[in-house]
């Protein structure tokens, strides 16, 4: 006699995502990795005296390629946030392919330094101020997306 099967869920559920925690997380790491940035700044220019971002002759604080740099940085962590947010919407094992694609944008940004004509020292002090920021954004969201579809569940 034949054993009756157990019917199985036709649709997968959709996972939910809990948008407020993850935007707010979101707004805190574009604070973070703008900090970053100035940081970044600080240290190069006002302790090892490596041109960055500006000619030496702006002085630590630099001009307004500074703030634009904290900006792009605050902007990238955004685009992360909307990134692992369609992801978790749409995607299966979403994390995973959120980190290989912030894991790959983040070789990018700390090899891009080194195919310009600037000096050895600019160029490492770039990309390491690019790696960081890249690292922070993909520990910083992959958490926030975590606790964000927890909440949510």
């Amino acid at each position: 006699m034949a054993v009756p099967r157990q019917p199985r869920d036709p649709a997968p559920r959709a996972r939910a995502v809990d948008a407020r925690t993850l935007w707010s997380g979101g707004g805190a790491t574009a604070l973070v990795v703008a900090l970053i940035a100035l940081v970044g700044v600080l240290v190069f220019r006002g302790v090892f005296d490596i041109p960055l971002l500006a000619p030496q002759g702006e002085g630590v604080w630099g001009d307004v390629s500074t703030v634009r740099f904290m900006v792009a940085a605050a902007v990238a962590a955004l685009l992360a946030v909307a990134l692992v947010h369609l992801l978790l919407l749409s995607t299966p094992r979403a994390l995973s392919f959120f980190g290989w694609i912030v894991g790959l944008a983040t070789v990018v940004a700390g090899v891009a330094p080194f195919v310009t004509d600037a000096p050895l020292g600019s160029k490492l002090a770039s990309a390491l101020i690019n790696v960081v920021i890249g690292f922070a954004i993909l520990g910083l969201v992959s958490g926030i997306a975590r606790t964000a579809v927890a909440r949510a569940g």
